[in-house]
This record gives C-alpha cells, sequence and structure tokens, in this order.
C-alpha cells in the first residue's frame, strides 16, 4: 500500500474530526464530505491478513487486519459518516461535528482492529466521542451525556478487566472467536453487551439518544450499537445464550416503542430491536447447516440496519429541525409542507418493516431461512411475529403520526437541500439494495458480495415464492390490524408521558443518593473530615518513625525489627510479582 492506503483508514476520519473543529464556512464542509470518501478508498484498499503490526508495552498488536467482515462493517461506517455529515451541512456546533467524525473513525478502528488491546483504545475513544455528541444537544443533555458516560465507562471497565484477564490466561493479544468459557471471557461478552444495549441497561440508548440534536441523534444511530454487533459476530459467533439475550430485546424494543410518544424515543427502542435480531443470528451460528447463513444474516441486517434507521432518524431530525418537536401528540398533516421528508420517511419505514423490493427483506430473509435450517421452531415463530412488531412500530407508527395522522396545523418549510440529498442517499440504497439484481452483481447481489461468507450468501435467493408470500401476509395482516385497533380505539393514544424504564433506578435514585450523601456531609462532614485528618495524621507519623532516616530501620546494624520489616517487603514484593505473572 501507499499513499492514502499506506495509513489505517480510522486515521482519515479522526484527524478530519480534528479539523473540522477548528475550520469554518465552505472548508469545514469540504472536509465533512471529502474525509469519508478518502476513507473508503482507505478501506478498500486494505488487503486480507495482518498489515499494519507493532509492540505496545511489550504485548504485540495489529492495528489494522484486513478481512471481508472488517471491510463490510468499515465500508458502511464511512458511507454512514458522508451521509451523517451531508445531512449537518447546517450544523452550527463544531464541537458536535468534530466529535461525531471521531466516533465513526473509531468504529473503522474497531472494524480492522487485530487484538484486543487495539479493540479496547478505539471502543474508548468511541465511548468519549459519543458522549460529547449527546452533550451537544439541548435541555436534559447534559445529564443524559453524564448518564451515558456512567453506563460506557462501566463497561469499559468490565471489557478492560475481561481483555487483561484472557490476555494473562492465554499469553496472546489476537482477536479471534472464543466461548464464554472462563470469567475473563465472560467479562468481554459483558463489555460488548452493554454497548449493544443488552438487558438489563439497556435504557441508556433511549435515555441518551433522543437528548441530541437533529444531527447528533443520526450519527449515533449509525456506530455503537453496531460495532458491538460486529465484535460480537467476531468473538462469540455460536453462543447460545444470545439467542435468548437477543429475543429478549427483540420484543423489549417491540412493547416500549409500541407506547411512547415521542419519535425519537420509538427509533431508539427500535434499535435495541433491531439489534436484537442481529444478535439472536449471531446466537444461531451454530456449526449447524443454517452457521453461514445465520452469521450472514447478522452481517447484512447491520448494513441495511445502519442505513434505514439513519433515514428514519434523518426524517426525524428534519422534522425536529422545522418545528421543534417530534413528539407523535403535536405532529400530523406534515406531508402537506414537507413532502420529500415524508416519501423519505416511508421508504425507511418499508425498508425496516421488511417489504420485498426493500433492504430490509433481503437481509432478514437470510435470518430466517437460518433458523429454519436450524430447526429452531419457537425461535422462528418468535422472531416472525416480532417482525409483524417492527411494522407496528416503525413502519407505521412513525411516517403516521408524524406525516398524517390528526393534522396538527403546522406548516413549515420543507427540509434543506442538504437533508432530503442525505436522505435521498439513504432512500436510493435502501432500494438499490433491496431488488433482484436485474444486471448481475447488482441489486441485492452486491450486497451479498461483501458478505462474510460470500459463497454461501450468493447461493442464496430471497425472492422465492414461499418467502414473499409469507412476508406480505404478515404485513398485510400487521397493516389490517393496526387499522382495526385505531377505530376500536385501543391502539396506545399519542399523548405526552412518561413511559419508566429501568434508567429510572439510577436517573431517580442515583440523583436521591447524591441529594442524601450531600445533606449527610453538610451535617457530619467537619467531624468526619477531623477524624479522617487524625488518621491520616497518625498513620502518617508512623511511618516516618519506622522509614525516615531516624527511624527504626535505620538504627544499628541488622537488628530484629529490621530483619522483621525487610521480609515483610520482600514478601510483598513476591507476592505482587506472582499474581502479575500468573
Amino acid at each position: 500500500m501507499s499513499g492514502v492506503a499506506s495509513m489505517p483508514p480510522a486515521i482519515w476520519l479522526i484527524a478530519a474530526g480534528l479539523l473540522v473543529a477548528v475550520m469554518r464556512g465552505r472548508a469545514r464542509s469540504a472536509v465533512l464530505l471529502i474525509a469519508p470518501l478518502v476513507t473508503l478508498y482507505a478501506v478498500w484498499q486494505v488487503p486480507d491478513g495482518v498489515v499494519l503490526s507493532g509492540r505496545f508495552m511489550d504485548y504485540p498488536v495489529v492495528p489494522v487486519e484486513g478481512n471481508p467482515l472488517s471491510r463490510l462493517f468499515a465500508t458502511i461506517f464511512t458511507i454512514m459518516a458522508f451521509g451523517g455529515g451531508l445531512f449537518a451541512l447546517n450544523q452550527k456546533n463544531h464541537t458536535e461535528l468534530a466529535a461525531a467524525f471521531v466516533y465513526g473513525g473509531s468504529a473503522v478502528g474497531v472494524a480492522f482492529a487485530g487484538d484486543l488491546i487495539t479493540v479496547f483504545v478505539f471502543w474508548e475513544l468511541m465511548a468519549v466521542g459519543s458522549t460529547i455528541v449527546v452533550w451537544c444537544g439541548q435541555d436534559d443533555a447534559r445529564r443524559a451525556g453524564l448518564r451515558y458516560a456512567a453506563i460506557h465507562l462501566l463497561g469499559g471497565v468490565i471489557l478492560m478487566a475481561g481483555v487483561a484477564g484472557e490476555i494473562n490466561a492465554t499469553g496472546s493479544t489476537a482477536f479471534t472467536a472464543m466461548q464464554p468459557d472462563s470469567l475473563s471471557r465472560w467479562l468481554i461478552l459483558a463489555g460488548f453487551l452493554i454497548n449493544a444495549g443488552a438487558p438489563p441497561l439497556a435504557a441508556w440508548l433511549p435515555d441518551a439518544y433522543p437528548e441530541a440534536s437533529w444531527s447528533g441523534m443520526v450519527f449515533l444511530s449509525a456506530f455503537t450499537t453496531k460495532t458491538a454487533v460486529y465484535v460480537l459476530l467476531r468473538g462469540f459467533p455460536g453462543t447460545e445464550l444470545l439467542i435468548y439475550i437477543g429475543l429478549f430485546m427483540v420484543f423489549y424494543g417491540i412493547i416500549y416503542a409500541i407506547l411512547e410518544n415521542d419519535m425519537r424515543r420509538i427509533l431508539a427502542y427500535s434499535i435495541v430491536n433491531q439489534v436484537g435480531f442481529m444478535i439472536c443470528a449471531i446466537g444461531v451460528g451454530t456449526a449447524g447447516v443454517g452457521n453461514a447463513l445465520a452469521l450472514n444474516g447478522a452481517a447484512a441486517h447491520a448494513f441495511c440496519h445502519i442505513i434505514y434507521k439513519g433515514l428514519l432518524f434523518m426524517s426525524m431530525g428534519a422534522v425536529l429541525y422545522r418545528t421543534g418537536t417530534t413528539k407523535a401528540s403535536e405532529l400530523g398533516g406534515l406531508y402537506k409542507s414537507m413532502p420529500w421528508t415524508t416519501i423519505f420517511c416511508i421508504i425507511g419505514a418499508m425498508s425496516i418493516s421488511a417489504f420485498p423490493l426493500f433492504s430490509g427483506f433481503a437481509a432478514k430473509s437470510l435470518t430466517m431461512s437460518a433458523v429454519g435450517k436450524e430447526g429452531l421452531t419457537v425461535v422462528w415463530l418468535m422472531l416472525l411475529f416480532a417482525s409483524a412488531g417492527v411494522l407496528e412500530h416503525s413502519g407505521i407508527k412513525i411516517p403516521y403520526f408524524a406525516f398524517f395522522g390528526h393534522d396538527s396545523g403546522k406548516r413549515v418549510k420543507e427540509a434543506p437541500f442538504n437533508m432530503l440529498l442525505a436522505m435521498g442517499l439513504a432512500a436510493f440504497i435502501c432500494i438499490a439494495v433491496g431488488v433482484p439484481a436485474i444486471v448481475p452483481g447488482l441489486g441485492y447481489e452486491w450486497l451479498y458480495n461483501l458478505l462474510p461468507y460470500r459463497e454461501e450468501a450468493m447461493a442464496y435467493q430471497p425472492f422465492t415464492l414461499d418467502h414473499v408470500l409469507t412476508q406480505m401476509q404478515l404485513l398485510v395482516l400487521a397493516i389490517f390490524a393496526f387499522v382495526m385497533l385505531k377505530r376500536l380505539g385501543w391502539y396506545p393514544p399519542e399523548k405526552p408521558g412518561v413511559v419508566l424504564d429501568s434508567d429510572w433506578v439510577y436517573r431517580k435514585g442515583g440523583y436521591g443518593l447524591v441529594t442524601w450523601s450531600g445533606t449527610v456531609w453538610k451535617k457530619a462532614g467537619p467531624a468526619m473530615s477531623a477524624i479522617f485528618f487524625r488518621l491520616a495524621g497518625r498513620a502518617y507519623d508512623r511511618i516516618e518513625a519506622t522509614f525516615s532516616p531516624r527511624g527504626e530501620l535505620a538504627r544499628g546494624g541488622l537488628n530484629t525489627g529490621m530483619a522483621t520489616w525487610t521480609a515483610i517487603l520482600l514478601g510483598f514484593v513476591l507476592l505482587l510479582s506472582f499474581i502479575t505473572a500468573g
């Protein structure tokens, strides 16, 4: 490799983020659009195998290792960075855009990481970048960002402990497929699942993402959870526990999304729901006949999800930009003044609902077929039922209540041209990778050709009569159910309210604990401070009396006290050496 391709692809987006922080006007816009394209070029110059390697603190590290899975995720991350940058050209907050590009570049860094140390470094850089993006929102963004940072700090500490334990146990830093058969690997799995939005800490996602700005939430929708899907695909394929975690996430996301009034929170819960499909597919990827098909399904679903969920967030970002709200109870009738945004939102809704001829159908069919081939009938039926739920909360509820439904009387301008262009690009991809290939190599075949198990993917045919009929019957019945529930008045109405989730525990409980601690300290602080400093003073005096030039160890020759202290200190050092040596 030479030139642009001689550098780790992640560097270009991260460097662009640092430049965006200090640039203004057209120069900033140029960087936002050119940097992702340069990164995409660099991504496709990375060959399979180890490309860059070195050492960190005497441990081997591989910052860049190419393979089809890495290339697939790095490609979609850079495409989304371009789309997000185009959508955010009107964003005046330079800090947000800088953090967003560092955030996206770090996701690319994780995708190409060939060792656990590099994964952890970029993983934590992602947490920093995404936290700043949340903080750049409005209203409750600061507090939501602090809660977001606390959860990801916890996840980072758990992951770090797991990585350290794994390196100590195996003597290797390589990031390879594993099973949760040791404490360190369980910790690594837990760290990955926290970023995926898995229970019981899934509430950080709908708590924080809706507090970001109209542009920030587009970036947030793309990277953190899908990077978690990538590392689970690479690190824990075939872990049966993931099937049940994924199923829980699928229904958890559906239930809360249907109850929500805020469109951004609906889409945030929808991310949990969709990632649940992917995690379930990763768990199904066992040594059976559906192995390659399931893993291909998870990878294809992640690729398509980033685009159609980004499109849905863009459409709601445009609505927020023009109206100042995304609450279903305050919207409706916007199709009259925002027709193009309405059309793009409907395309995103049809994609996430897996209508034939849209990207979601081409991706989800792989997973459903894999589950069926593995003979997991109950799992297949649950995912089929959940697919109808996806249509209810994202396929129907989002476009219906935002653009149709009751007329709110709001008459606003259409979204700015750059926003429409970004939404148009995402909508084009949603259709382009969902249709059958009129020309060989295009349509869904283009996506299948990028999947990690290419031969199995290219041999698969999603547009069979039974696939299409089953999906269309499901979708028609779901639409009929929505219409009947609305007419009967049984569908949860769009009205202001607060839906309690597990984040209530640390939002209210944590705030109460801090308030109580402050009150206790105000009353007992002076006395406790006096006790603390008195004990600290005594400890210092004792240490000085023992170790100073005038202390016990300095008196006379090798007496009994000195020998005792020397033996104790030597034993302590040997114990530390033994522990660190494993």
